[in-house]
């Protein structure tokens, strides 16, 4: 039989939150950290809370708010189409 087969167990295995919240569990790995926990998540608290640690949404309202302010951009089938037009207005005048 192979030895070693399982891994270490650690009974005293420390759960940290961003929030500052700590819990101890068993688990094979000695610390764990988190990002939400039942003192912070907004289904236990009843609050609406935001969390955005990759700045997901900055960078989506960012790239909204530079589209508002270029304006709309014609799609190639409309620029298409005005560029035929203009070439049967030539070929018609000669």
């Amino acid at each position: 039989m192979k030895t070693d087969l399982h891994p270490q167990y650690y009974p005293q295995a420390k759960i940290t939150c961003v929030c500052g919240a700590i819990y101890t569990t068993g688990s094979t790995v000695p610390e764990i950290r988190v990002e939400i926990c039942s003192a912070c998540h907004p289904f236990f608290t009843g609050k609406q809370k935001l969390v955005d640690t990759a700045r997901r949404v900055e960078k989506f309202t960012q790239r909204v708010a530079k589209k508002a302010t270029t304006g709309a951009r014609t799609s190639k089938t409309v620029k298409r189409a005005t560029k035929q037009a203009a070439r049967k207005l030539k070929l018609e005048e000669k």
